[in-house]
């Protein structure tokens, strides 16, 4: 799933190549992606793309006050730039395409969606927070004003598994399963340990963990296209998708737990005291 790095350097990239052209044609091929009807998708044909910003893992293309493309690639979407757009017809159910921009030099784009589960969302909205997903989310960790202060009070009270609130984009915007990985094994800390149970010395550990890990991460996507984003997102990898492979600062194995859409990386030494983590697919301690 794309998380904020790769969103952040899709942004940037849609910043160069798109702010200052004029959509000339918004071609929706899979009808579930879109999410609004009100403004219209036409709306979009003839405005010029005015600035590109993100909001956790969604991009937002803006084309005046009132007018804004929204979307959120969710777990298997993906943006396709092209400076010579295809011109061949996209047939619907034929085809990964959710959605064509074409812009007024030739170029444009497509967003992409792999398997069967649909869940890449399209939004065309008079303001941002018009979109659900947008207006729930929590403040954004790489903002100035996220401080170590207000870190320690979105985990106070909160009786959650880490894991879990790292990746509650109401309580912080941007970070996934990927990413939490990464945070929580540069922290030293179990994906189980309870947020409000944490002392002072483990939420700076934390809060330093989840600074450095995303700005390295952005920094590696910045000035980088699309076409080469995810793989630069897997050269970074310490320990998300590492399984069986050595831990890069102890040596010892990678495990992974698996649960019903996804896994959780993780190495023992560092972030359990030596011991893995029950498997819950097999319901067994991992060997």
């Amino acid at each position: 799933m794309p998380e904020m790095p790769e969103v952040q350097g899709l942004t940037r990239f849609l910043a160069e190549r798109a702010v200052g052209r004029t959509i000339t044609r918004a071609t929706v091929a899979a009808i579930s992606a879109l999410k609004t009807y009100d403004p219209p998708i036409h709306a979009l044909q003839g405005a010029e793309i005015t600035a590109a910003s993100r909001h956790g893992k969604f991009v937002v293309l803006t084309c005046r006050d009132d007018l804004h493309l929204a979307f959120h690639l969710a777990k298997a979407g993906w943006l396709r730039w092209y400076d010579t757009l295809p011109t061949t017809l996209i047939k619907p159910g034929k085809s990964p395409i959710a959605l064509r921009i074409a812009l007024d030099d030739g170029s444009g784009f497509d967003l992409t969606e792999a398997g069967t589960k649909k869940s890449l969302a399209v939004y065309v909205v008079r303001d941002p927070q018009d979109v659900p997903g947008i207006a729930r989310l929590g403040p954004d960790p790489l903002d100035p004003s996220f401080t170590r202060e207000v870190f320690a009070g979105l985990l106070a009270g909160k009786r959650m598994q880490i894991k879990g609130l790292l990746r509650d984009q109401a309580v912080i915007a941007g970070i996934g399963n990927a990413y939490s990985d990464e945070i929580l094994h540069a922290a030293r800390m179990s994906p189980y340990a309870i947020s409000a149970k944490l002392d002072d010395d483990e939420i700076d550990r934390l809060f330093a963990a989840t600074h450095a890990t995303l700005t390295d991460a952005v920094t590696a996507a910045s000035g980088k296209p699309p076409a080469d984003l995810k793989d630069a997102k897997r050269r970074g990898m310490q320990v998300h998708a590492r399984r069986g492979e050595a831990c890069p600062v102890c040596g010892d194995i990678v495990r992974s737990v698996f649960f019903a859409d996804r896994s959780m990386e993780y190495c023992p030494t560092c972030q359990t005291g030596g011991k893995p983590l029950a498997d819950r697919r097999l319901s067994r301690l991992l060997k």
